[in-house]
C-alpha cells in the first residue's frame, strides 16, 4: 500500500507539472474546463484506495510459511514474483480433494484446509499437481488428537554427539526415535504459498464467500463470478545458504547499494552466575563452575508462530524459578563451585546458541573456559510428566571413562535424593539409553563432561505437538477459571504452576549440593506465583502488568500480545530480553541510585561494573495513578552472541556447526475477491482497446479543427477604419 500511495502521488506531481508547463494564455471558459479535468483526475485519484477496498477483502492476521537454507538444500514456500492467485474450494475431509486435484473446472486452486487435513500425505499429493496455486490452513481446534508435528523424527541428526566415530550405535536415532509423530514437512520444500489463518473470523469470511460463489450446483462448475484469493510471499534467496551467502557477500563487495537476500538466523543467549565473575577477564583455572542450561526458542511451519509451552517455555521458566530460589539462600556466597545459569538461542536450528559458547569457550573469547565446567545439568521438556516421574539421561559412551562415571554416579545420587519428600520422583532412563537432543551434546562434542539432562519422557517424546502451532499452553493442560481479569488470570495459580514449581525446587536443592552446600535445603523452596506469572507471561499474554514494571522504558514496545518463541534474523528477540530482565528481577538486587549514576555505573566507584549488570527499570503504577516508580536493579546476568561459528569463519556449507538462513521478502500479505470469466475478462480489453481507440480518434478530430470548433466570434459593433 505504500508504494501504491507513492505511485499516486508520483501521479499527481505529474500532472500539476504539466498544468503548469502551458504558457499561452487561456480563454476563460478553456481555463475552466481544463480546471475542470484537473478536479476531476485529483478526485479520481484520492478514490483509488477507496476503489480497492470495494473490490478487494485483506486478510490482516495470517502467517505465512517463508524459506529457510542450510548448507545443502531449501525448505519452506514461496509464491511467485507478482502473487499467486486461484479459485477457492474448501477441503474438509479427504474427499473434497478430487475436485481439486481432477474433477474441477477452473483451476488452479486455492485451497482452504481444514487443520485437521494439514499431514504429509496430503500435502504431498498437493505438492505434486500443478492444479494447486497455494494453501490457506485453519487452524483446528480442538488440537488433532492423534498429535501434529512437522518437525524431524530425530531432531537436530547429524550435530549432536552421536556419529560413526562416537557411539555410532546411537547416531541417527537408531536406538531411540525422539520424535517418532514428526512427519519431517517443515523440511519439504514447496513452490507454492502456504498461509495459515490465524483469525476465525477470517476463516468464515473466506467461507462464506467459497458458499455464495464457488459450491458446485447441480452436478456441473459453479458460474462466474467466483471467489479467489491471492497470497503473497516472493522469496529473495534460493538453493542453499551456500549460494545465497555468496550472493550477498558479492553485491556487498561491489555494489554501492547492495541487495542482501538471506540473513543468518541468530540472537543472544542469556546467562548469569551465582558468585558474580569478571565478565571481561578469565575465570581462574581452579574455579570449578556448575553449568544449568535449557533453551528458549521453538519453531513450526510457520513464520514467527512458535509457543513452544512444552518444547521451550516449560523447561525454561522452571530454569528461572529454580534460580530465583537459590539465590535467596543465605550462603550461596560461601559454596564451593559457583554455578552458571544459561538459556541458549536458537538450538531448535542445529544448537546454535550451545555450539557458539562452546566455540567461544575454546578460543578464549567467554569468561570461562570448558576446563572449568565441573558439571552439567539441562532441563529439556519437563511439563508433561507420567505419574510426577522425572527421568535422568546420561551419555553412555562417556561414562565407560571411570572417573567421568564416579562424577555422573555422584550427580545422578544428589539428585535422586533432592527428589526425597517432594511430588516429584527421579528414575534414570537407564545406562544403556543415549541422550535426548540436547544442549549437553554440543558440550560432549568438545570435552568429556559429567552431566545429566531432565525431561519427562524416558524414550519418545511426551510433547505430540514438538515444533508446532498446537504446542500452547493448553498442551501443558494450563486451565483458568471462567470470568478472570487479565491481572487475575496473571496472579492465579495453575496445577501446571504448583508442578513446575516442584521441579524447580528439587532441581535448586540439587544444585545447592553439587556446588558444595551443607545446610538445610527444606528452605531453598520455588515459588509457584512466580512461576504463575512466568506462564501466563511466555504463553499467554506478554503484555501484562509485572512484565511492563521489570523492564528498561526504552523497550516496553517489545510487550507484544501473543508470544512467540522463534529465532529469527533481527536480534534480540522479545523472548530474549524477557528472559533477561526476568532473571535479573529474579536474581538481582535493587540498589540506591539514581537514573545518571545506574545507566552510567562506570562513574560510581562502589559501582564494581566489572562484576556486574545495571537497568534503570521502569517499575510498578502507583496507586490511582499512570505514573510509575522506577528503580534499579544489579545483576549478573549478560548476554552472549548466539550466532553459528559458521558465519563467523564464512564456511556456509559446514557440516560441523549450524548454518541455517532466513530468506528476506519484499511483501506478505493475502487478500481475496472475485475473478470475472476469462471470456469477460477478454470482451472487457476488446471493448477498453476500442474506446481507447475512439477517444484517440475524437481527440485527434478535435485537435485538427480547434480553429473551427473553437474560433471566439468578433464582435459586430467594433469596426475598423
Amino acid at each position: 500500500m505504500a508504494a501504491a500511495a507513492a505511485g499516486r502521488a508520483r501521479g499527481s506531481r505529474g500532472v500539476a507539472a504539466a498544468a503548469g508547463s502551458c504558457r499561452a494564455p487561456l480563454p476563460a471558459w478553456r481555463g475552466l474546463f481544463r480546471g475542470l479535468l484537473l478536479a476531476v483526475l485529483a478526485a479520481g485519484s484520492c478514490q483509488g484506495n477507496s476503489v480497492e477496498r470495494k473490490i478487494y477483502i485483506p486478510l490482516n492476521k495470517t502467517a505465512p510459511c517463508v524459506r529457510l537454507l542450510n548448507a545443502t538444500h531449501q525448505i519452506g514456500c514461496q509464491s511467485s514474483i507478482s502473487g499467486d492467485t486461484g479459485v477457492i474450494h474448501v477441503v474438509e475431509k479427504e474427499e473434497d480433494l478430487n475436485w481439486v486435484l481432477a474433477d474441477g473446472p477452473h483451476p488452479p486452486y486455492m485451497i482452504l484446509l481444514d487443520g485437521n487435513l494439514f499431514n504429509r500425505r496430503v500435502m504431498l499429493q498437493l505438492k505434486g499437481t500443478s492444479r494447486v496455486s497455494g494453501l490457506a490452513v485453519a487452524i483446528a481446534k480442538p488440537s488433532p488428537p492423534q498429535g501434529f508435528s512437522p518437525g524431524l523424527k530425530c531432531p537436530n541428526d547429524g550435530f549432536g554427539v552421536y556419529s560413526k566415530d562416537y557411539g555410532p550405535q546411537f547416531a541417527h536415532c537408531n536406538k531411540t526415535v525422539w520424535n517418532p509423530v514428526g512427519s519431517g514437512l517443515s523440511y519439504e520444500d514447496f513452490d507454492f504459498p502456504i498461509f495459515l489463518l490465524e483469525d476465525a473470523n477470517e476463516t468464515q469470511v473466506i467461507k462464506q464467500c467459497y458458499q455464495d460463489h464457488n459450491i458446485p450446483r447441480d452436478g456441473s462448475g459453479p458460474e462466474y463470478p467466483l471467489c479467489a484469493m491471492q497470497l503473497f510471499s516472493h522469496m529473495h534467496a534460493v538453493t542453499s545458504t551456500v549460494t545465497c551467502m555468496r550472493r550477498s557477500s558479492l553485491q556487498s563487495t561491489f555494489s554501492i547499494n547492495p541487495e542482501v537476500v538471506c540473513d543468518p538466523l541468530l540472537d543472544y543467549n542469556v546467562w548469569s552466575t551465582l558468585q558474580p565473575i569478571n565478565s571481561s577477564g578469565k575465570v581462574d583455572a581452579e574455579k570449578e563452575v556448575i553449568i544449568v542450561a535449557t533453551r528458549i526458542d521453538s519453531h513450526s511451519f510457520f513464520w514467527n508462530i512458535a509457543p513452544g509451552a512444552e518444547s521451550a517455555v516449560s523447561s525454561f521458566v522452571t530454569h528461572l524459578a529454580a534460580a530465583e530460589a537459590l539465590h535467596k539462600a543465605s550462603d550461596v556466597h560461601l559454596l564451593q563451585r559457583n554455578i552458571m545459569f544459561t538459556f541458549f538461542q536458537g538450538e531448535t536450528f542445529d544448537y546454535i546458541g550451545s555450539s557458539r559458547m562452546v566455540y567461544d569457550m575454546e578460543k578464549d573469547k567467554f569468561p570461562l573456559r570448558l576446563d572449568n565446567i565441573h558439571s552439567f545439568v539441562e532441563l529439556n521438556q519437563v511439563a508433561l510428566r507420567n505419574d510426577s516421574i522425572l527421568w535422568m539421561h546420561t551419555d553412555p559412551v562417556s561414562r565407560m571413562n571411570a572417573s567421568v562415571e564416579v562424577q555422573v554416579r555422584k550427580l545422578l545420587d544428589i539428585l535422586s535424593n533432592s527428589s526425597v519428600g517432594a511430588n516429584v520422583t527421579l528414575q534414570e532412563a537407564g545406562y544403556s539409553q543415549p541422550l535426548p537432543p540436547s544442549s549437553f551434546q554440543r558440550f560432549l562434542r568438545a570435552r568429556h563432561i559429567p552431566g545429566v539432562v531432565l525431561t519427562d519422557h524416558r524414550t519418545a517424546f511426551q510433547n505430540r505437538y514438538y515444533q508446532s502451532m498446537y504446542d500452547t499452553p493448553e498442551n501443558i493442560r494450563m486451565q483458568y477459571p471462567e470470568g478472570l481479569s487479565p491481572e487475575e488470570t496473571l496472579e492465579y495459580v495453575t496445577d501446571t504452576a504448583k508442578s513446575l514449581a516442584e521441579v524447580a525446587t528439587v532441581v535448586a536443592r540439587a544444585l545447592y549440593r553439587l556446588a558444595g552446600g551443607a545446610n538445610n535445603t527444606s528452605a531453598i523452596q520455588a515459588d509457584p506465583k512466580t512461576v504463575s506469572r512466568m506462564l501466563y507471561g511466555f504463553l499467554i499474554k506478554m503484555n501484562n502488568s509485572w512484565f511492563q514494571s521489570i523492564i528498561k522504558p526504552d523497550i516496553k514496545g517489545i510487550l507484544g500480545d501473543v508470544p512467540q518463541h522463534y529465532v529469527a534474523v533481527s536480534s534480540p528477540v522479545n523472548t530474549t530480553y524477557l528472559v533477561q530482565y526476568v532473571l535479573a528481577n529474579l536474581t538481582g538486587t535493587v540498589v540506591n541510585l539514581t537514573k545518571e549514576e545506574c545507566l552510567n555505573p562506570e562513574k560510581t566507584p562502589s559501582s564494581e561494573k566489572e562484576l556486574y549488570e545495571y537497568a534503570w527499570v521502569q517499575g510498578s503504577l502507583e496507586p490511582n495513578s499512570t505514573a510509575r516508580v522506577p528503580y534499579c536493579v544489579r545483576s549478573t546476568v549478560r548476554l552472549s552472541k548466539a550466532l553459528s561459528p559458521a558465519f563467523e569463519l564464512r564456511q556456509w556449507g559446514s557440516t560441523e556447526y549450524s548454518t541455517w538462513t532466513e530468506s528476506r521478502w519484499k511483501e506478505i500479505r493475502a487478500r481475496i475477491f472475485l475473478v470475472a470469466s476469462k471470456e469477460l475478462e477478454i470482451i472487457t480489453l476488446v471493448v477498453g482497446i476500442a474506446i481507447l481507440i475512439f477517444s484517440l480518434l475524437t481527440t485527434y478530430f478535435i485537435n485538427a479543427k480547434a480553429d473551427v470548433l473553437f474560433s471566439i466570434p468578433r464582435d459586430p459593433g467594433a469596426v475598423a477604419y
